[in-house]
């Protein structure tokens, strides 16, 4: 329940002391962080929060609040990054659209975490690939591809709509030789797809990925790995698609087979293709643009999700 007065004062009921700590933060963290991007005063009192400042502002700071909840209601402690998304979405109007978020639970972490997209434009690609079976995603490190698109991919798996993960990338060395790397193939390639395996292990837990890795149901191999094959009945997922050629993307994308999906994520600022090549990412827009079942999504420095630095350090570079 909120309360308005005429006298610069807000308050907010929160629903348990859970709420009211993970709202605080550690050491009022949260609390002083959202004073400085709203400018407003805010205090916890038991199970109240308290706002003071300009009448604007107070309005301004109640709605940011407010969709923030889904994440403190839960007991949950707001990352700097759900809170900047959350002021970006109210900043363009887009309130609404922003609350229907935390309605979008994809699944539970290994620790209990709701797992779902924190951004709008990431909404939109978690449900582009819930209704197109080839979706397109690009944009720069650090906003949700591959993640969420191994989530959707393992919630598909639960629910036995598919009998398959893929994942797969092309090995293409950033700077560094693979044939230096120490072991055999699988050794050498261990590095390229880590990130891949990452993801997994945050949503089925090392151990299940294992298990679902040795019977197949989980298969993790460079982009080479594909050819010649149809994958039906799969989720397929390729990553850091801007360093495929165009030959390659085009066998790649001919892989898919009945009642599967594919996810065709990279960034076309950080290609590593040798002798100038044409990236298979940067000229799948122009080839299929004309084709109304394949989505392009794009995301950008708003959506990164990692550390708040890497929004920073990708803005520098651009």
């Amino acid at each position: 329940m909120k309360e308005v007065s005429k006298t610069g004062h807000f308050k907010i009921d929160l629903p348990s002391s859970d709420a009211a700590t993970a709202l605080s933060g550690p050491g009022n963290s949260f609390l002083k962080k959202f004073e400085s991007l709203t400018g407003v005063s805010l205090t916890i009192r038991g199970l109240q929060l308290e706002m003071n400042g300009v009448i604007p502002k107070l309005e301004r700071a109640s709605a940011l609040v407010e969709l923030t909840r889904p994440i403190w209601e839960q007991g949950l402690e707001v990352p700097e990054v759900d809170l900047k998304a959350a002021l970006s979405s109210l900043n363009m109007g887009e309130s609404s659209s922003h609350a229907e978020l935390g309605k979008k639970v994809l699944a539970r972490s290994k620790e209990g975490r709701y797992l779902r997209p924190r951004t709008i434009r990431q909404k939109e690609y978690v449900e582009s690939i819930e209704n197109y079976d080839l979706t397109f995603g690009i944009g720069p490190a650090g906003t949700g591809k591959t993640f969420l698109a191994t989530i959707c991919a393992a919630k598909l798996l639960n629910e036995k709509k598919i009998e398959k993960i893929v994942l797969t990338r092309p090995v293409v060395e950033a700077g560094e030789n693979l044939g230096f790397l120490p072991g055999d193939l699988q050794q050498k390639v261990d590095p390229y797809l880590r990130p891949l395996l990452d993801s997994l292990n945050s949503i089925f837990g090392f151990e299940k990925t294992n298990s679902l890795l040795e019977k197949g149901v989980i298969e993790i191999a460079p982009l080479a790995y594909m050819r010649g094959r149809t994958l039906d009945k799969s989720f397929i997922i390729l990553d850091e698609a801007q360093n495929t050629t165009t030959s390659q993307m085009r066998m790649f994308l001919t892989r898919l087979g009945e009642r599967s999906k594919m996810v065709v994520n990279g960034d076309i600022t950080q290609i590593d293709l040798k002798n100038e090549k044409l990236s298979g990412l940067v000229e799948a827009p122009k080839i299929f643009e004309h084709i109304k079942e394949i989505k392009f999504c794009y995301l950008n420095v708003e959506d990164v999700v990692r550390h708040p630095l890497v929004q920073r350090i990708i803005e520098a570079y651009n």
